[in-house]
């Protein structure tokens, strides 16, 4: 693998010094409002230029740590089943190698493919997930995989007991009378996360964060904007409860569609919570 030329922010290490991988999945093939997010890698790439790699927040640099930009995957419009493949046979290199991946959609299905690979290396592996929707649905329209149904189908990879979701706001009655018996599911906040980052600590654990788990007065580039969600110092909170696992496996970021904010707000935020979760989780 070679570094390409328009890196994110501090991800300019060799590969096969580095310890964590980053590459985009510019796919939104299943997107049910408002398509977009294929658009968000690039635009974070280029907006993370006007950031810092140093985290006042945190006292840590991107540029202390080895990072490595990989670029996006190219995937095929429109054939989810190939995308997802194909993003998870990228993982498995990424995992052969020894390195944790850290992924930015694109829209949340992706998600899908690399818990799927590392399920296979970490027998115990368990899911963190924040985001607005609870993602548990059987099927939408008829369709087994969608954005809408990511979750349920992690669970289908994980089983009882492995999935911890937080800040959920929307969502079918069924999926939260599912959730009772199936995941650890908090409505609308976080306040049993420090609890469970201590149940957790030494597990291994995939962190995906759906972006529109923010408010949309804070981050209106997204697919399905829902009203009620958390600010950005609250997901600082969150990001740096999570600083306290020691064996992050792999993280996403999901559901940015910078187009839909041409302020740039969203995309800043966005390169912001990555630098924030980077710095927090990889050790």
């Amino acid at each position: 693998m070679k570094a390409q030329s328009n890196t994110f922010i501090g991800f300019e290490s060799d590969f096969e010094e580095s310890k964590a991988v980053l590459f985009g999945v510019p796919f939104d093939g299943t997107t049910s409002f408002k398509p977009g997010a294929r658009f968000a890698p690039a635009a974070m790439r280029e907006d993370s230029w006007a950031i810092e790699s140093y985290s006042p927040y945190l006292d840590k640099d991107l540029e202390d740590l080895k990072l490595f930009d990989y670029g996006d995957l190219e995937l095929p419009f429109g054939d989810k089943k190939n995308a997802l493949r194909l993003i998870q046979e990228h993982v498995d290199k990424i995992i052969e190698a020894n390195k944790i991946p850290i992924m930015i959609g694109g829209e949340h299905l992706v998600s899908l493919a690399p818990v799927k690979a590392l399920s296979k290396k970490y027998e115990n592996l368990h899911l963190i997930h924040f985001d607005a929707h609870t993602d548990l649905r059987e099927d939408y329209l008829g369709e087994s995989l969608s954005h809408a149904t990511v979750i349920r189908r992690i669970y289908d990879q994980l089983g009882d007991g492995k999935i911890n979701q937080f800040c959920i706001r929307s969502g079918l009655k069924e999926e939260f009378l599912w959730a009772k018996k199936h995941t650890h599911l908090e409505k609308f906040t976080y306040n049993t996360l420090p609890s469970c980052v201590r149940r957790l600590k030494d597990i291994p654990v995939y962190i995906t964060i759906d972006l529109d788990v923010l408010d949309p007065s804070v981050f209106p580039g997204t697919g399905t904007p829902e009203p009620g969600g958390i600010n950005f110092h609250q997901m600082l909170e969150i990001i740096k409860e999570l600083s306290n696992l020691n064996n992050v496996v792999g993280v996403d970021l999901v559901e940015l569609s910078p187009k839909y904010d041409t302020s740039g707000v969203s995309t800043a935020v966005a390169c912001k919570t990555l630098r924030e979760l980077v710095l927090a989780t990889i050790k």
